[in-house]
């Protein structure tokens, strides 16, 4: 799968969510012209984002790309120990996929960057 920094060209959709993917890419329709994200026209549309996978001991983030007829998975990484455990205790422990929060962000962006070292 490779590191986060050989997706760094990408434009990723910080905004996206799960719920919204869901909505704009297998609910094609269900959302206005006027919503934040402009709705599904096309197989040609597809969106980059980032999720928090919490459903394992240790959270994992993952880079999606979605359009109306799959979710790729490019890159799943685990978040250090302690990101995770404050991320879990910022959903109450609660098994489940989630937008990442503004410290995993902060993460992602750094490991993305590219070492000038």
């Amino acid at each position: 799968m490779g590191s986060l920094r050989d997706y760094k060209h990408l434009d990723i959709d910080w905004n996206m969510t799960p719920e919204d993917a869901v909505t704009m890419y297998l609910e094609w329709g269900n959302n206005s012209w006027h919503a934040q994200h402009r709705p599904v026209t096309s197989k040609a549309d597809f969106s980059n984002y980032f999720v928090v996978y919490a459903w394992d001991e240790n959270p994992k983030v993952m880079l999606i790309r979605r359009n109306s007829e799959e979710a790729k998975e490019l890159v799943s990484l685990d978040l250090p120990k302690d990101m995770g455990r404050r991320f879990l205790n910022s959903v109450s422990n609660l098994k489940g996929v989630y937008a990442p929060n503004e410290e995993v962000r902060t993460w992602l962006e750094s490991q993305m960057k590219v070492r000038t070292t």
